[in-house]
């Protein structure tokens, strides 16, 4: 379980050592959103500063991770394995209140609740996540996902989308459709082709994959295509924008994808579609009108509202893609900027860091890692930091690299939930 001493560690180690609050009395932070990075960001101001009162309200009493669902998907890992509960926080000393926040009053410094309570903040931290743009693929909607389902909000969809692959016949066409950027996790729909062919590979070996994908390029790509060469020949067909990958319209009733070059008729159809923040976001009027909610870098304050953060996925970040590790990285300096800026002190510009795990099967993994660093109001790589898997791996690195994402992800569960 991480302690107070492991966050202060980190911290300053970042440059972020935490000015002690002694004249501002019991501050009050609000958390809406209960993922890797709201969790995280509640944890760690209590960590660093014991005396805040922090109220993390998330009404699901079960988080559910999204990553590593894909491996649920290839009958890896089993759907209650990826949840959690926030009983940890509790103890960390963090109030939970398992509702919904339905508003906020950016002027009056206050979240309205689905319970009719009401909280009062001195500063807000919002880190809902995503929801989708219903509508923007013809006949895709809540109701038609129950046909074709995203999987893209882990649990009962991903439980379905692996019934239903299981129920497949052998020889039956797997059909998935990727967004154009952005969205969450850019890395997914390709590590989810891999998993799940990994699957057929076992399972319905006369079954194959077509990826349909609004984008002429996507993340790690020379390293999954050659790992699909390698694993799956022939089993796995991308195709992209310009070759007709985007999808415009669907049938649920007849699983048929409709591109502006044809239509696919599915054994079992996976659309994920274009992604926004979550809905509170706009009501609270820190989404602009891309749907995402543009931030500073320093301290992740909104630019649009003041004393208003926002982390992870729903946040415009610059070059910092949306991840888990991402949304967690981002959640410790903003505890530590908001330490700071309730003392009346500046936030320290932080350096942070980013790693992205994809499994194409059980022991075969690669990466992509990335550092970033403020400049011109946004988070930028910093040139030289980053890199991706070698495209050549010798000495079972694969499979380490495998181990390395199952290691990173038991201790940002343990971190986060305890």
């Amino acid at each position: 379980m991480a302690t107070r001493r492991h966050f202060l560690k980190f911290t300053v180690a970042a440059g972020l050592a935490p000015a002690v609050v002694s004249a501002q009395g019991k501050a009050r932070v609000v958390v809406i959103g209960g993922g890797f990075g709201g969790a995280t960001a509640a944890r760690t101001l209590k960590a660093l500063q014991p005396t805040l009162d922090v109220t993390l309200v998330e009404p699901n009493p079960i988080y559910t991770s999204c990553p590593f669902s894909n491996a649920v998907l290839a009958n890896l890992r089993e759907i209650d394995q990826q949840q959690f509960r926030y009983d940890g926080l509790k103890g960390a000393g963090v109030t939970v209140a398992q509702t919904s926040a339905t508003a906020v009053d950016a002027e009056a410094k206050t979240v309205a609740l689905a319970d009719g309570n009401r909280l009062s903040y001195d500063r807000l931290v919002m880190s809902p996540g995503i929801d989708f743009n219903w509508g923007a693929i013809a006949g895709y909607d809540e109701a038609a996902a129950q046909k074709m389902p995203h999987a893209w909000k882990a649990g009962a969809q991903t439980v379905l989308l692996r019934r239903q692959l299981q129920a497949m016949e052998d020889g039956g066409l797997v059909v998935m459709s990727a967004p154009a950027n952005p969205f969450r996790c850019p890395p997914g729909p390709y590590e989810r082709a891999s998993l799940i062919a990994y699957w057929l590979k076992i399972w319905k070996p006369k079954s194959k994959l077509l990826l349909l994908d609004a984008k002429d390029a996507f993340s790690k790509q020379r390293l999954f295509q050659n790992g699909w060469a390698e694993l799956y020949p022939g089993m796995i067909e991308w195709v992209p924008l310009s070759q007709g990958g985007k999808v415009t319209s669907v049938d649920p009733a007849t699983l048929t994808l409709t591109t502006e070059f044809g239509s696919h008729k599915a054994a079992v159809a996976n659309v994920i579609p274009p992604q926004k923040a979550g809905a509170i976001a706009a009501q609270a009027g820190v989404a602009d009108r891309t749907g995402w909610c543009p931030v500073e870098p320093v301290a992740f304050e909104s630019t649009l509202r003041p004393n208003i953060h926002v982390l992870g996925d729903a946040a415009i970040m610059g070059g910092m893609p949306k991840s888990a590790f991402a949304a967690n990285a981002q959640a410790k300096v903003c505890a530590a900027a908001l330490v700071r800026l309730l003392a009346g002190e500046k936030p320290q510009e932080p350096i942070l860091i980013n790693t992205c795990y994809s499994l194409l099967a059980a022991d075969y993994g690669i990466s992509i890692a990335g550092v970033y660093r403020p400049d011109k109001g946004q988070l930028a790589d910093v040139p030289g930091a980053g890199g991706v898997s070698p495209l050549v791996a010798v000495g079972g690195l694969r499979g380490q690299e495998a181990l390395y994402a199952s290691s990173w992800f038991h201790t940002i569960v343990a971190e986060t939930f305890g």
